[in-house]
């Protein structure tokens, strides 16, 4: 039973983490914690190796999704490890801030977090549409939609190291991976179309979770046969996610991100007050 359940926890998480580029360590961690305070049906777990077997299994998700991204063309890898060389070092940094955190403070802090994002989604929708202007150091690429239609976006490489950092310092703190803060960010400061925004996000998220997770694992934060049986069901479910996202308009990617992160949002801030 345990097995079953945590194989269709991974399921889940890898389906919509690749789906929308938040990793699905928004799935797993929640979902640890609840199983495991709530329900006989696993241990209970603490926040921190809650985290732990979540970075871990980020690997296997970001891994598959990148594969299943990489036939569509639709991965920037130069944007990608621009991107790691922040979240390296904050995720290793967040990992440790991590110890300090118990599970109150730890759910309210981390739902506080997901309703903030989908919020700034939403504002972007109602503030005067903003153009591209490629300026002097940026990186500029060009991207054509579902509809043939040529998109640039850009970035200045050190103000994204400097935003990656920050990236990591959450995922390590929280273990989500990285993508539900890097996917707004890449869409509203540089302007990543939602597609390439969400495939070069599980990327990223392949190359920090395994810095992470070495992290984790020296602080002896991992429940190995839980994280076993999340693998598989992550495994395929990032791929499925994958195939779905390519097949849908990125304005429903949009508005399927912002939903995912305010119920998961409320449903944590909930958990955090009432203990």
């Amino acid at each position: 039973m345990v097995w079953l359940v945590l194989v269709g926890v991974g399921l889940i998480a890898g389906s919509i983490g690749s789906l929308v580029g938040l990793g699905g360590g928004i799935i797993i961690v929640p979902s640890l914690l609840y199983l495991g305070s709530s329900t006989n049906i696993i241990d209970e777990l603490t926040p921190q190796v809650a985290v732990g077997v979540s970075t871990v299994i980020m690997i296997f998700t970001g891994l598959s999704s990148t594969l299943a991204y990489v036939k569509h063309k639709v991965v920037d890898y130069k944007a990608g490890f621009i991107f790691f060389l922040g979240s390296a070092p904050g995720g290793i940094i967040g990992a440790y801030v991590n110890k300090s955190l118990n599970i109150e403070a730890f759910s309210l802090y981390f739902g506080m977090f997901m309703v903030f994002m989908a919020i700034v989604l939403l504002v972007k929708e109602r503030l005067k549409p903003m153009v591209f202007k490629p300026g002097k150091g940026k990186i500029v690429k060009t991207y054509k939609n579902e509809r043939g239609q040529a998109l640039t976006y850009g970035y200045h490489p050190i103000l994204a190291v400097l935003i990656s950092f920050v990236v990591g310092l959450s995922s390590g703190l929280f273990g989500i991976g990285g993508g539900a803060l890097m996917v707004p960010v890449m869409m509203l400061l540089f302007f990543f179309p939602p597609h390439m925004a969400v495939a070069t996000s599980m990327f990223m998220v392949f190359l920090s979770s395994i810095t992470n997770s070495i992290t984790h694992i020296s602080l002896g934060n991992i429940n190995w046969p839980y994280a076993l049986a999340l693998i598989p069901g992550a495994w395929f479910g990032a791929k499925l996610g994958a195939w779905i996202n390519t097949r849908i308009k990125s304005a429903s990617l949009t508005n399927m991100l912002k939903i995912v992160l305010i119920i998961i949002g409320l449903r944590l801030i909930y958990q955090g007050i009432t203990g």
